[in-house]
């Protein structure tokens, strides 16, 4: 029997990255994995050019909500083997930390929502995001998470996380 993960991506507002990231996971990962996300300053609503861009790749688009990372962390909620960040440090962006022991990384992804231009020129930096995502996310699928070692799993996720 396969292995089962929790993965959390985490970014600030948990509005557009995180959420595309989510349901790509939850989506192409199944059932051997289960995605999550949350932000440390959630902007409470959901960008619907990110759920564009899920319905676009006939991705379940339904039921995501921006939330706090709080609700992930309480006692009872599911243990993280991955938390992913995905805010953008290059745009001065503070990405949290998560506390704990599970396997991080940073996938910085330039932040559409605060694209300023265009509806076409804003859609466009949406459709980047999630393209960017579904290539990390694919590439991450694709390791042999059960037999690699921590450190060699490690790398392997900073090096995604670069692409």
């Amino acid at each position: 029997m396969r292995p089962h993960y929790n993965v959390l991506f985490l970014c600030t507002g948990n509005s557009a990255r995180s959420i595309m990231a989510e349901g790509i996971m939850n989506f192409k990962g199944r059932p051997q994995f289960t995605a999550y996300s949350a932000g440390s300053h959630p902007s409470g609503r959901v960008r619907p050019e990110a759920l564009r861009e899920l319905e676009l790749a006939h991705i379940p688009a339904a039921g995501f909500r921006s939330k706090s990372w709080e609700e992930i962390s309480k006692p009872g909620a599911p243990k993280l083997d991955f938390v992913f960040t995905v805010c953008d440090r290059a745009a001065n962006e503070i990405c949290p930390v998560w506390p704990g022991q599970p396997m991080t990384a940073h996938w910085g992804v330039p932040d559409p929502a605060a694209v300023v231009g265009t509806p076409v020129e804003i859609q466009e930096a949406f459709r980047d995001a999630f393209l960017l995502l579904d290539r990390r996310i694919a590439l991450f699928l694709s390791l042999p998470h059960a037999s690699i070692g921590r450190l060699a799993l490690k790398r392997e996720l900073d090096r995604i996380g670069q692409q």
